[in-house]
């Protein structure tokens, strides 16, 4: 609106034009002739300044790296050992580091720390002969290391100790005279009070007479203050080899305008009566005219400036010096303006020259008129350019122009390209966005800019209660209600476009209709009564729009129909495996469970080793259907195995085949007794050993029973014990072979070319060739290395035989009640369930729920199965998986073969199992003190299994021995 009503007041292009031609042709002349003038001198002017500043920051670059070592040295020393050295030797053995910071600085004449019970050291180069005269230095002497120590009688006493360039000790030297106490000197007291250096105002070196300044800090421990002289003569020569010019002028000066660089020092020092009485002059009493005008005409920021003074023209400037730490000093540097210009001078007046020749070229001002317009097209131009490489997006403000023509072009293009931006970012909102309550806001957003409206809603048909409700909604929602009937809607349809009572405003509304033409809601759009609206085009454009929109929102809820169908049949999987195995089914509910409760609460860290563990909206997704499905390999898995509580149970508990056996031999007894008293034996002697056979029967299948429930140990000899027990025999008259299924008489017949004459003696307990069942080609798993079948990267130990049902066999399993067949038939429930998660087209967020379900009996000394993964090969969901499985099996109360664990029971196991490489100890020690399982076995445990838990003890117990 703003940019329209710009362009009604806006000149006309060709009373602008030619307005502008005829008062340039008038002002060039004079114009150009001027500028010539004025130029040229601003230009030397420039360039004068230009050299001044740039030699002040040549100037004072040079004196910073000169002065600022110091410093420097003095934040190095205030950390070195010799500020918290009590003995004098102690502080000696560091002379080396003190002479190297006087070898690197020339500008430091002394070093020095003062102690905070008054001891004092200093140490100084003899590089000068009034120096080495003024101590009476020997000659190999190069250093000279001046101390007060206090006695053990209570008073100071002085030392001068003189070095040579090795920094071996030439003589000694008591001082009796030499009582220095460095905590009365302002340096050091004013060094106490900050944390920061301090400089000292000048002052008259105790030692040495010269006039200086001291710079201090104290020291790191606070029972120090070290510290640095720079003599002003010293100072002052550095500045006098600085100067660019040959009556260039550099002083450094303090916030007060006290002089304490200058090059000649005869002139900056009054001194008194006393050779100890001195007074530094001040820029007035130094008498430079140069330097006191520059001090009084210089910022405080470092610009550059222009002054008289001695009838010449001076460029100076007053420069921040930041090279000796707390000094609040500034460098002021000035120079004369015909040293500083040189050869540029004299150009002056050819540059004129020069400018007149170019005045009389006369290019007239209409070439500026006709370059503004021409930068204006230039501009529409470059737009109409950008949006025919369909690039819509404006790259930068575009200021108001003075054109009315180019205004109304602007405006044009800017709307156009709005509208074309809007509709690309609805297309990627509609493409990427999953969330149909967040894609609605933000199309809705993008809408309303594309059809430049004020504001808009969308509503989407509750079919069950018939009303529309708002779902979204952008700018203005004067007019725009929450919800209504879908026969309000109707009749909103029917209105097209209605006046918003008491305001400028209309409102119309737009169905929504999906590829099945059923209605899934209303647009309803807010806009001004302005003539773009009232075209016939926007109607058009606008309905053409919501097309888009309709078939985002019946695609999107398609989305959401599938994946609560894919939810459906998970679970649905999950109640089959309940079906076919109680325990296993409740298994495939609580993993998922405590897997969850586990991962949201090491999402909350904010310091430890899961500080940075997040899962996205996506990632949770794919943990929680890998947790649902990660035993769903189950259903494969024979559910007598599954669900096999006693050795030899098949699909029913042999065990009573075997106590029938016994009821054999037990009658075979009593028949032996009663043959022996008809063959006239002594019916006494008969029964005795008709009795003494039988109790060892009661007895022996007694212990046959005990070994049939799996215990946690079968030592060797209980197993040679069955063995000498099945070695006993009994009579079968029957044949074997009758009533046989083909597979079995098969494996029968193979192993028994013909048949045995009955009666046949049989072994009480026997491992009989049929009880074997072989692999076959057709249903050999590929899970060996090296199994040219194996496409998945199993690695696991293939059994020599399919089955193996043998008594003697299954009796002597050493632990629980599994053969290394059994066990191999229930690990491949998690082959199985890689195999068909790995066959589901996943989509790309899901694409790890295969790995994170079959990896949860890997280990991390990779000796898992079924693919041999490394802890280092596994992420931290695949853990958390492998962990919460264990857990959940040992607190389990619904396993046939296993009484439940107590909590400290099961974390127990696991934390051994921490040790034994099977589990992640870093995240075992995390749950285990984070206490999740608490809160998992108040819901899903028995109360009598929840008892006391150590959970230090625990965490220390999961650390190899090594290292606890």
């Amino acid at each position: 609106m703003s940019q329209a009503l710009h362009a009604t007041r806006a000149w006309p292009v060709r009373f602008v034009i030619a307005g502008i031609a005829v008062a340039a042709m008038t002002l060039v002349a004079v114009a150009l002739i001027t500028l010539s003038w004025y130029g040229s001198r601003a230009i030397l002017l420039d360039m004068a300044a230009m050299a001044a500043r740039d030699t002040g920051q040549i100037v004072a670059e040079r004196v910073r790296r000169i002065v600022e070592p110091g410093s420097t040295s003095l934040r190095i020393l205030a950390f070195d050992p010799v500020v918290d050295a009590k003995r004098l030797d102690d502080r000696l053995a560091r002379r080396s580091v003190l002479a190297t910071e006087l070898a690197e600085n020339p500008l430091l004449s002394a070093i020095h720390v003062g102690y905070e019970n008054g001891d004092f050291l200093l140490m100084r180069a003899l590089d000068r002969r009034d120096i080495r005269e003024r101590f009476q230095a020997p000659p190999q002497a190069n250093y000279l290391v001046q101390s007060v120590t206090l006695g053990d009688d209570g008073k100071r006493h002085g030392l001068f100790l003189f070095y040579d360039a090795k920094h071996d000790l030439v003589m000694r030297r008591p001082e009796a005279d030499y009582r220095f106490d460095p905590r009365e000197r302002p340096w050091y007291i004013d060094a106490m009070e900050t944390v920061s250096a301090v400089a000292s105002n000048p002052y008259v070196f105790f030692s040495t007479r010269q006039v200086g300044i001291t710079l201090s800090r104290l020291s790191h421990s606070g029972r120090a203050v070290v510290a640095v002289d720079v003599a002003l003569e010293d100072l002052g020569e550095a500045l006098d080899r600085l100067r660019m010019t040959p009556n260039a002028e550099l002083a450094l000066v303090d916030a007060g305008g006290a002089v304490i660089g200058y090059r000649d020092m005869d002139a900056l020092l009054v001194h008194r009566g006393r050779s100890d009485e001195f007074e530094v002059r001040t820029l007035d009493a130094l008498g430079i005219d140069a330097l006191t005008r520059l001090w009084r005409v210089a910022s405080a920021d470092g610009r550059v400036v222009s002054y008289e003074s001695g009838g010449r023209e001076w460029f100076g400037a007053a420069l921040p010096f930041d090279g000796l730490d707390g000094s609040g000093m500034r460098l002021l540097t000035t120079a004369p303006l015909g040293e500083l210009l040189g050869a540029l001078a004299l150009n002056r007046t050819r540059m004129i020259l020069i400018s007149i020749g170019l005045i009389l070229l006369f290019l007239p001002l209409g070439w500026l008129v006709g370059s503004t317009v021409g930068r204006a097209l230039e501009g529409i131009a470059a737009q109409a350019l950008r949006m025919s490489r369909f690039s819509f997006r404006r790259w930068r403000e575009r200021p108001a122009s003075a054109l009315r023509e180019v205004e109304a072009l602007n405006d044009v293009m800017d709307k156009v390209a709005g509208s074309m931006e809007s509709l690309l970012e609805i297309s990627r909102v509609l493409g990427s966005e999953p969330r149909i309550e967040t894609m609605l806001a933000q199309v809705l957003e993008k809408f309303v800019q594309a059809t430049r409206c004020e504001g808009g809603a969308v509503y989407l048909l509750d079919r069950e209660r018939q009303r529309l409700v708002r779902v979204a909604a952008f700018g203005e929602r004067d007019a725009l209600s929450e919800s209504m009937s879908a026969g309000e809607g109707d009749a909103v349809l029917a209105e097209g476009q209605d006046q918003d009572p008491g305001r400028s405003r209309r409102r119309i509304a737009f169905e929504l209709r999906g590829r099945d033409k059923q209605s899934q809601g209303l647009l309803m759009l807010v806009h001004d009564s302005d003539r773009d609206h009232a075209a016939p085009g926007f109607v058009a454009f606008a309905d053409r729009l919501t097309g888009m929109l309709a078939v985002a929102i019946e695609t999107r809820q398609l989305i959401e129909a599938q994946r609560k169908l894919f939810e459906s049949v998970t679970h649905i999987l999950a109640d089959a495996i309940d079906a076919k195995s109680p325990y296993t089914g409740g298994h495939c509910e609580r993993v998922p469970k405590l897997a969850i409760l586990l991962a949201d609460r090491m999402q909350t860290e904010v310091d430890g080793p899961y500080a940075g563990f997040h899962l996205s909206e996506d990632e949770r997704e794919a943990f929680r259907l890998a947790a649902w499905l990660h035993d769903c390999g189950k259903v494969t898995s024979p559910g007598h195995i599954m669900d096999k509580a006693t050795k030899l149970e098949v699909v029913y508990n042999r065990i009573h085949e075997i106590r029938m056996r016994f009821e054999v031999l037990w009658r075979d007894a009593e028949i032996d007794c009663l043959q022996g008293r008809l063959r006239g034996e002594d019916a006494r002697a008969a029964e005795d050993r008709r009795d003494v056979r039988q109790a060892q029967l009661r007895d022996d299948f007694r212990f046959v029973a005990e070994c049939n429930i799996g215990g946690e140990f079968l030592p060797d000899d209980a197993i040679g014990h069955l063995h000498a027990i099945g070695a006993q025999t009994w009579q079968r008259h029957f044949d074997d072979a009758l009533g046989l299924d083909a597979q079995e008489g098969a494996r029968l017949a193979g192993s028994r070319p013909a048949p045995s004459p009955l009666p046949a003696t049989e072994r009480l307990l026997a491992d009989q060739p049929q009880h074997v069942v072989p692999w076959d080609d057709a249903r050999r798993p590929a899970v060996e290395r090296d199994d040219p079948r194996n496409t998945w990267g199993f690695d696991m130990t293939l059994p020599e035989h399919r089955r193996n049902m043998g008594e003697l066999h299954n009796l002597a399993i050493q632990r629980g009640t599994l053969t290394d067949e059994d066990r191999f038939a229930i690990n491949d429930h998690i082959v199985q369930t890689l195999i068909m998660l790995k066959r589901l087209p996943w989509p790309g967020h899901l694409g790890r729920v295969p790995d994170i379900a079959a990896n949860h009996h890997e280990r991390m000394d990779g000796k898992g199965y079924p693919r041999r993964l490394r802890g280092d090969q596994l992420g931290t969901t695949e853990r958390i998986m492998a962990l919460v499985d264990v857990f959940e099996a040992l607190t389990a109360a619904d396993r046939p073969y296993k009484p439940p664990k107590t909590l400290s029971e099961s974390l127990g196991i696991m934390a051994a199992m921490c040790r034994d490489g099977h589990l992640d100890p870093e995240l075992y020690r995390y749950f285990v003190r984070s206490r999740v399982w608490l809160d998992y076995a108040r819901a899903c445990m028995r109360p009598e299994q929840i008892d006391g838990v150590d959970t230090e003890a625990l965490a220390r117990a999961s650390q190899p021995e090594a290292s606890a």
